[in-house]
């Protein structure tokens, strides 16, 4: 219980807000942290109705994501060599890293959820989850406000539950939004060869009005990278296909639902499909290879359809805390505009910063699992 006193001074403070103009209580407002928001919606119905209404919802991400990116670790299940479970060390909870005016955070997945994967889409400041060997695990979450929704298993991940010891490749998730009517739409692009199916791939969007999964014809006429999950920007989802000649970026419009291959990557002849890799990095569709001693990031320029180098990493800088990666680095976000996030993917997760200004390396934590990073930005949003 407060005291007296400051029970009052809130009830003052309270009807002073209440006092103001609707829009001037609305721009204060869009500038507060969502856990703030969420204690003032329970102060009035006016205030409620403000904060709840998409507008004020879209703006207020606008304005935090104006800011610069925040970082979420997402911390998945962790089994040893005979299945079992293996008690997580919280070392990311107990380190929280600044960069300039973004932060980082830590979200759990319950212990129940077993083989867990996420989305790596920054899609609204909304999570989603999904399993294959856990057929109870399929999940949209908004780590911010704690709100979640579930939805059921694809016709793929049925298929591969029967499959699971049979070396059939897991196919990857893919979580965008319909900019133009605002649906979320989860979507899996599954490579058919490793099921018997004539198509060359077979696509599966579910629709959130009628809880239902359906088939999207045609598919892509290319098969898909399966060791590289699909990144979401601007409306539409994209893949790397499995060409180790000439290998191409694939874009799925995720309003007309509709393929398309928007260019060649700008590099050739992939003999190995964990050297690259796809991301989003400053709002910029980023392909990257790994051919040591190094690893190139380039980035696409929508204006006239070509690739530009953005930066060319030394893994011989790196080889102290890595070793020589068996896999590309996972670039995770810039930084303070010249701060380049990474992550190892080989199973150690060290996450590093490497200074594009200077050339500089720096190890922030090798953590005791490897968790999921993502660039994050808080948010209302819910489906």
């Amino acid at each position: 219980m407060f005291p007296f006193k400051t029970r009052r001074t809130l009830k003052r403070h309270r009807e002073e807000l209440l006092r103001l103009p609707e829009d001037v209580v609305e721009l204060i407002l869009e500038r507060l942290p969502v856990k703030s928001l969420l204690r003032f919606r329970t102060v009035s119905k006016k205030l409620k109705s403000a904060i709840d209404s998409r507008r004020f919802q879209e703006r207020q991400q606008l304005i935090h994501m104006s800011r610069g990116p925040d970082i979420l670790f997402v911390s998945t299940n962790v089994y040893d060599d005979d299945g079992r479970l293996v008690k997580r060390v919280n070392d990311l909870d107990a380190r929280r890293f600044a960069f300039g005016s973004s932060s980082a955070y830590t979200v759990h997945v319950p212990t129940n959820w077993g083989g867990t994967s996420v989305c790596h889409s920054n899609c609204d400041g909304l999570l989603c989850l999904y399993s294959i060997y856990n057929p109870s695990v399929c999940v949209v979450m908004n780590p911010a406000t704690r709100w979640r929704r579930t939805f059921p298993l694809s016709n793929i991940q049925n298929l591969l539950l029967h499959r699971l010891y049979k070396g059939t490749p897991t196919p990857k998730l893919g979580f965008g939004k319909d900019k133009l009517t605002g649906t979320y739409k989860p979507v899996f692009l599954t490579n058919s060869s490793g099921f018997g199916l004539d198509n060359v791939t077979t696509c599966e969007v579910f629709d959130f009005t009628t809880q239902l999964w359906r088939y999207v014809h045609p598919a892509s006429p290319f098969t898909t990278n399966p060791h590289t999950d699909p990144v979401y920007l601007d409306g539409s989802l994209y893949w790397l296909t499995d060409c180790e000649e000439e290998p191409k970026v694939l874009s799925f419009d995720l309003h007309t639902e509709t393929f398309y291959v928007i260019c060649d990557a700008p590099f050739a002849h992939v003999l190995d499909p964990w050297s690259v890799t796809i991301c989003i990095l400053d709002n910029r569709l980023c392909v990257s290879k790994k051919a040591w001693p190094t690893q190139d990031i380039w980035s696409f320029q929508y204006s006239n359809m070509t690739w530009t180098k953005m930066c060319s990493i030394d893994l011989t800088q790196t080889f102290s805390w890595l070793g020589e990666p068996e896999w590309s680095l996972e670039p995770i976000a810039i930084l303070d505009k010249h701060k380049l996030l990474l992550q190892d993917r080989d199973y150690r997760g060290a996450i590093f910063i490497l200074d594009l200004l200077t050339n500089s390396y720096h190890l922030l934590v090798k953590p005791s699992y490897s968790p999921i990073s993502l660039c994050y930005s808080q948010s209302l949003f819910s489906v």
